[in-house]
């Protein structure tokens, strides 16, 4: 087996806790006998000691030459980007990015996306970069698709995520197009983190922990995954809460970024790529065990979501 190479682009100031995240999601995916699908390398303009946004240095062996041998390349923040970045760091920073191969992946951590939208790369593209820099982007890169709401994008071969939580989100996205959901939920489970945020949801939530005495949505989102076989509607989820369907609707969106519709369809999505993988079931039983009502609903909603059928992504992924 290939590993698929990746790179981690890092600067003086590098946040060591979004590098951190990289290697640990990336480093989790393995194949069934325990080999690993990805060799995670860290490189810097220069090869030699990168002072962290902590109290201590890291040592890094490569230098930007290793950029045009990988298959996806990852620029990591800094504590100072959009802040103070020198022309000659941008300058060092759009020479190393030439050094990319036409077809690379590429993807950027929080602010790291303004050196990506500086050397050009993210012209008539969706991007987005953490919440408090959005203002500054897009007055500096006003031909740029700012996106200030969400998690991560992904525009062609190039990704932006908003910040620390997000890295974990885009990096975990990325094993899951390369290898599919069955992976994806080993890796999350190794690493501990919650079930996958699909890249529409919310930077920011308004409600993100309940208030005492006031409802919430965790219990009926609960059951809804104990019965996505079934065709729910907004008032059976009300009901499991004991509040109005505008009431769920209204804290739905607070404590999710996201609607009841959408989060139900991103689950039922999330559900069939995993029976679509780890069985044998045909695609209308697929179909009916996720709630899409019939094969057609759900093809429908495959490709509008992910750009293929069933059929071919079980060709994809399965086993």
């Amino acid at each position: 087996m290939e590993q698929h190479r990746i790179a981690v682009l890092v600067r003086d100031g590098v946040l060591a806790m979004e590098l951190g995240v990289v290697h640990r999601v990336f480093g989790e995916a393995c194949d069934a006998e325990g080999r690993p699908f990805y060799d995670v390398t860290t490189c810097a303009l220069e090869a030699g000691s990168v002072r962290t946004d902590g109290d201590f240095f890291l040592e890094v062996e490569h230098g930007p030459e290793l950029l045009s041998k990988v298959s996806t390349v990852i620029v990591a923040s800094t504590d100072h980007d959009a802040v103070s970045v020198s022309d000659a760091e941008q300058s060092a920073m759009t020479a190393a990015l030439r050094r990319v191969r036409p077809g690379t992946r590429l993807a950027s951590i929080c602010t790291a996306a303004f050196l990506l939208a500086a050397a050009g790369l993210l012209d008539g593209r969706d991007a987005t970069t953490h919440w408090a820099r959005v203002a500054a982007f897009r007055e500096r890169f006003p031909t740029v698709r700012v996106r200030p709401e969400v998690l991560y994008t992904e525009d062609g071969n190039i990704l932006t995520s908003a910040g620390v939580a997000s890295v974990a989100d885009m990096c975990l996205h990325m094993v899951r197009s390369d290898h599919g959901a069955a992976v994806g939920g080993v890796v999350s489970r190794r690493v501990v983190m919650p079930p996958h945020r699909q890249a529409g949801e919310a930077q920011l939530t308004a409600r993100p922990v309940a208030e005492d005495g006031v409802a919430g949505t965790a219990r009926a989102r609960s059951w809804a995954l104990e019965h996505l076989d079934e065709p729910l509607s907004l008032r059976d989820l009300a009901e499991r809460e004991g509040i109005s369907t505008r009431t769920l609707s209204r804290r739905f969106r607070e404590e999710t970024g996201t609607s009841p519709t959408q989060w139900l369809l991103a689950r039922r999505l999330e559900r069939a790529r995993e029976l679509l993988e780890t069985t044998e079931l045909g695609v209308d039983m697929v179909a009916a065990r996720c709630g899409f009502g019939s094969s057609a609903a759900m093809r429908l909603h495959m490709r509008a979501v992910m750009q293929v059928s069933p059929s071919v992504y079980r060709r994809n992924f399965h086993g």
